[in-house]
């Protein structure tokens, strides 16, 4: 039987973590409280939530930027934890003290020392990025179990430890440390040998993901995100960095029989930033894309009805890849995913098995089945960026057909504003309809959001009312969309994805894109088929009466 940590056995005490916690901040050290317990208090459980708190806790007081942690201690203090660790000693509180220059860094060195530090015992795989983390992890771990190796993710769509499911939905794509970290233990328990984590910029800059042992870090793209957290771009791509600086061999990250290595989208601006930070970590680089000088480079590509087909060239092989997601854009994604299997030295054929054994991924350019004379998309681009390269593969299809683009989207309230007309622009410049509709407006005025959004849409040439409507009950606006379609057109319903709620002002409301979807064309096929009954029934009457002698 295994406790908290992860390790059988195992018992975790106070004075061990105040150890280690010298040690990386310097400035920990301890303060004898009333009940006079110290060094040997057991610890049971990390928490950062006074509500989870419970007997055996170590609590840890995080100052955010809506609520501190230390108005909470006391009530941790009561709920049963032993301990706690705070920024600034606090009167009248009976547990021992812990204080740290830095709670967020402590907490997740707290989350790893409990669960016996599993990242340094599995291959971990970074990737970060603004778009195609997600398409790029599912690829990745693809690739890795065709090459034998289990491994287990974590990230925006699912956490998998063993081959399974593991752990509650969260709306978070990098959990915080103590959930991080327990997920990599249960994949070292359930026999993973690699782990691929999301790691985003709030992740890294967050200091969630502060104890995880990075083996390969991966750059998919740097585009326009998160500005409302980051304030600018420079910090934004700070925080991005930080993926490529942890690669530096040290206490945190020890070597575990293999190089690290950084792998970087050479097509991106903003690559020679992240190929510095490479250097820096004394750590190998592989480059990926198009550029004739990328390690990894795309030497043509061909996408049919049902594949993506590239010619490749690695530095230690050539050939075809078959990759069978819909969208060229999942031509980078790919290329990233051939560039990790080249850090690891995997053998060509298990990377090329791994990249066509992905059918699709949940959210990502799922088309909704129904026998209307147009086409249903539903995708997650959320970002100007994402929605660009979706509508430009996309806009092929609807001109074959005859058709063009119709777009729902919206963007987050309490989110980076500077987004929201570019999204407008760009779906303005694009779509023959634009509907503008809720994502998740939380408390902001969502009509105020959708006329931000609307305002791009305008300077793209849109008019209102007539082919760009603003709708904020999205339910209503994907009916809308389809009541405005055409034959040949594709429609793109954007931003929702995978995600299973709405964050409104009163909290999250249940929400499910592609069930919504579906229900939307079934009714829209209901529609049209009333339709042709009542017409059918009608030259039938008239086809009698005039039979009538």
């Amino acid at each position: 039987m295994s406790d908290r940590s992860g390790m059988p056995g195992t018992t975790r005490t106070l004075g061990e973590l105040i150890d280690l916690l010298g040690r990386r901040d310097n400035l920990a050290s301890i303060i004898a409280a009333e009940a006079g317990r110290g060094a040997e208090t057991a610890i049971l459980q990390v928490d950062y939530d006074s509500r989870r708190a419970g007997e055996g806790s170590l609590f840890v007081a995080i100052a955010g930027t809506r609520q501190d942690g230390h108005a909470y201690v006391a009530d941790a203090v009561r709920a049963g934890a032993r301990a706690v660790v705070v920024e600034r000693p606090l009167a009248g509180i009976a547990v021992p003290q812990v204080v740290v220059r830095a709670a967020r860094p402590a907490l997740a060195t707290a989350a790893a020392w409990l669960h016996g530090f599993p990242s340094r015992r599995l291959g971990i795989v970074g990737i970060t990025g603004t778009d195609g983390k997600t398409t790029t992890s599912f690829l990745v771990r693809a690739m890795l179990e065709a090459a034998g190796m289990p491994c287990g993710m974590t990230g925006t769509v699912t956490t998998i430890a063993g081959g399974r499911p593991y752990g509650g939905a969260s709306r978070a794509t990098t959990p915080e440390a103590p959930e991080l970290q327990a997920a990599l233990a249960a994949m070292v328990e359930a026999g993973d040998r690699f782990a691929v984590v999301e790691s985003t910029s709030h992740g890294l800059a967050l200091d969630r993901v502060a104890e995880v042992s990075y083996d390969v870090a991966v750059l998919t793209n740097l585009t326009h995100e998160h500005l409302e957290f980051h304030r600018t771009h420079e910090a934004y791509r700070a925080a991005k960095r930080r993926l490529f600086e942890a690669l530096a061999i040290g206490e945190r990250n020890p070597g575990k029989g293999w190089g690290k290595t950084g792998v970087v989208n050479l097509d991106d601006r903003w690559a020679p930033e992240f190929i510095d930070a490479t250097a820096g970590a004394g750590a190998a680089l592989l480059t990926y894309g198009r550029d004739p000088d990328a390690h990894v480079r795309l030497l043509a590509l061909r996408q049919d009805a049902d594949a993506l087909r590239l010619e490749v060239a690695t530095p230690r092989w050539r050939g075809p890849v078959t990759l069978r997601l819909a969208g060229t854009f999942n031509a980078h994604n790919a290329l990233a995913t051939i560039a990790v299997g080249e850090a690891l030295e995997l053998e060509p054929a298990a990377i090329r098995a791994g990249l066509e054994a992905v059918e699709r991924v949940p959210g990502r350019m799922e088309r909704v089945p129904g026998r209307l004379p147009f086409t249903v998309i539903v995708d997650y681009a959320h970002t100007p960026n994402a929605l660009r390269l979706v509508l430009d593969d996309l806009a092929p299809v609807a001109a074959a057909g005859g058709g063009g683009l119709v777009a729902v989207f919206g963007s987050a309230g309490e989110r980076d504003v500077l987004k929201r007309p570019e999204m407008g622009r760009v779906a303005g410049e694009r779509c023959r309809l634009v509907v503008v509709t809720d994502e998740d407006p939380r408390g902001e005025d969502r009509e105020r959001i959708l006329d931000e959004i609307a305002a791009g849409a305008e300077a793209a040439g849109r008019v209102r009312g007539r082919d760009l409507l603003l709708v904020a009950d999205r339910r209503a606006a994907i009916r809308e969309a389809l009541r405005g379609a055409r034959p040949g057109d594709v429609v793109v319903l954007a931003g929702k994805g995978h995600e299973s709620t709405i964050e409104m002002a009163d909290g999250p409301h249940r929400w499910n894109e592609r069930a919504e979807a579906e229900a939307a064309v079934a009714e829209a096929e209901a529609a049209v088929a009333g339709r042709d009954d009542t017409v059918a029934g009608t030259h039938d009457t008239a086809a009698g009466t005039e039979a009538e002698p």
